[in-house]
């Protein structure tokens, strides 16, 4: 037999097809990625190589009315590392080391360090560059440190609930960084740049930059030192009386700036994440209580606009007078007394206070206190600012008619009271309050804020005849004499209500409060003290004018207000003088 074997040109000729159609796939495959779809995949492989980096910008500082720093931003960095580049038998070494430095616990860099499916761990933020750069030139394995910012607080707690806080997001959390946020922040920036597997830049590469825009500076009408003297005076005050809290505020009469405005207890702003969150409430514009006698005030406002009585008219007063279904009291038991309405404010009569009221009606009432900025919230930006509660005198019981004219019945803010002084001491005009003195423009130029906003609320003369009254009020025979400033006329009133406390949904303790303003003959400034719920004591008189007295002392020495030099004018006191 012949055995015949195949054709191998024919068996060639089919494996040679069979190549160049595989090669001419991949042939047309190539072509279609490198000709007709190369910009596709070029985009593609760029895209995996470009990263954005935030470039932080750095927030505005906060200042007081002088220039002085009490917010401000310096440089820092953040740490991160890649734990799956820490070898496992030197981890404890530089976890060790890391923790040291960092200030962090040893045990919580190491379960970072631990994470080894991870390629990132932030160790930790705010760190100053000096130990950034101390343990980059150690070598850890994989550490990286960005550029940023820290906020710090020179001050410590001055003015730290007026002040507030910047939270991990660099964003304000409380007080003058929150409402003032927009100016202080800036806008952030980026740069995109191409890096490789491995993370690090390619050089020679490509970068596209957004610049940063820094944040404005803020300047506030706070000054530091009227406003040390302020916390030191009420924090010795509140401890010293056993008081729940404090408040004093100190306002300039002729322009409506907050020079100071202080809290007790008052907020740590380089501790404040250990602080209890109550502590983060500026209290002096937002805690809301009634007044007392302070208010008495407004009701002599009333009454003698109207034309109703004068300084000088004689009210026939009982100890108590009956008011709808109840019998109130004056603030002490006396016989049926001749009293001059200047002499019933010296010496803090309700009874004819609620006499001089009944002369206006409600309605006129309501209407002088609605005038004064009871029932709405200041303007100005200070923040926490309440609105306090003054309920519409058709709503008002029949005690209420009653009440509201000495202070019960109604609420209201330390800013809102010291606003009212204000009014009185500058002569029957209120100036919207104001906290924020200027910011500085794009070119760092200082701006200042506009003024406040005017609104005269009573007559000149009407404005004289109480300021003559307070002044009866800080003598020998009303209750504020311990407000005297030895050289000075002092103008004031103090306050003592009782307390409605929300957590026990009824009336327990009091509110001492005295409110002034000096030199009574030509105002420059006024100052409120209130201290919430003391329990050494509890009248304004006894408590809060002492403290009304050593802040005054020393906001006119600090700012050399001279003595007027006068006297005060004789006045009709007591009846049948």
């Amino acid at each position: 037999m012949v055995l015949r074997l195949g054709n191998p040109r024919r068996r060639i000729n089919i494996g040679l097809i069979g190549m160049t159609f595989i090669l001419s796939i991949f042939a047309g495959r190539l072509v279609q990625m490198q000709g007709l779809d190369s910009k596709v995949y070029e985009a593609a492989a760029v895209d995996q190589r470009l990263h954005t980096e935030e470039i932080p910008a750095k927030r505005g500082s906060i200042t007081d009315v002088n220039g002085h720093a009490l917010a401000v931003t310096v440089e820092a960095r953040e740490l991160s590392i890649d734990p799956s580049k820490v070898p496992a038998e030197s981890r404890a070494k530089w976890a060790a080391i890391l923790a040291q430095q960092l200030g962090k616990s040893q045990e919580d860099i190491t379960a970072k360090l631990a994470r080894t499916n991870t390629r990132y761990q932030r160790l930790a933020t705010d760190v100053d560059p000096v130990v950034a750069s101390r343990l980059l030139q150690a070598r850890v394995p994989a550490l990286t440190a960005e550029k940023t910012y820290r906020r710090l607080y020179p001050a410590g707690d001055l003015a730290g609930s007026l002040i507030g806080f910047v939270g991990d997001e660099g964003d304000g959390l409380g007080g003058m960084e929150q409402t003032q946020n927009s100016v202080l922040a800036g806008r952030d920036g980026e740069q995109r740049v191409e890096t490789g597997r491995d993370g690090l830049r390619i050089p020679m590469t490509s970068t596209q930059r957004t610049p940063p825009v820094n944040g404005r500076d803020v300047r506030l009408t706070v000054d530091r030192d009227i406003q040390w003297a302020a916390q030191e005076s009420i924090a010795e005050q509140v401890k010293k009386s056993g008081a729940d809290s404090g408040a004093v505020i100190v306002m300039d009469v002729r322009t409506g700036q907050i020079v100071a405005m202080a809290n007790a207890p008052e907020l740590d702003l380089n501790n404040w994440r250990k602080a209890p969150a109550a502590s983060y409430i500026n209290k002096a514009a937002s805690d809301v209580f009634e007044p007392g006698s302070t208010n008495k005030v407004i009701t002599a406002a009333a009454a003698i606009e109207a034309g109703a009585v004068s300084p000088d008219t004689v009210f026939q007063v009982p100890d108590q007078i009956k008011c709808a279904d109840r019998v109130l009291n004056d603030a002490h038991t006396h016989k049926v007394e001749s009293m001059t309405f200047r002499q019933a404010v010296a010496e803090s009569s309700n009874v004819a206070t609620i006499m001089a009221a009944r002369k206006v009606g409600s309605e006129g009432l309501y209407n002088m206190l609605k005038a004064f900025g009871f029932g709405s919230r200041p303007g100005g930006g200070v923040p926490g600012a309440e609105a306090g509660l003054l309920p519409h005198y058709q709503d008002w019981s029949g005690s209420q008619q009653c009440t509201v004219a000495y202070g019960q019945g109604v609420s209201v803010t330390a800013l809102q009271m010291t606003s009212v002084y204000q009014t009185i001491a500058n002569g029957g005009v209120k100036v919207e309050p104001q906290i924020v003195a200027g910011t500085t423009d794009e070119n760092g130029r200082f701006v200042p804020a506009p003024a406040g906003k005017q609104t005269r609320v009573v007559s000149e003369e009407t404005a004289k005849e109480i300021t003559t009254m307070l002044e009866s009020a800080v003598g020998e025979e009303g209750t504020g004499e311990l407000a005297a400033i030895p050289g000075y006329r002092v103008a004031g009133k103090t306050g003592t209500a009782n307390r409605y406390d929300a957590k026990l949904g009824r009336y327990d303790g009091y509110t001492a409060s005295f409110v002034g303003f000096a030199p009574a003959d030509q105002p420059r400034l006024v100052v409120l003290a209130m201290l919430q719920n003391p329990k050494n004591g509890h009248f304004g008189g006894q408590l809060a004018a002492p403290v009304f007295k050593d802040v005054m002392t020393f906001a006119i020495k600090s700012r050399k207000i001279p003595p007027t030099g006068s006297d005060a004018p004789p006045v009709r006191t007591r009846a049948g003088q």
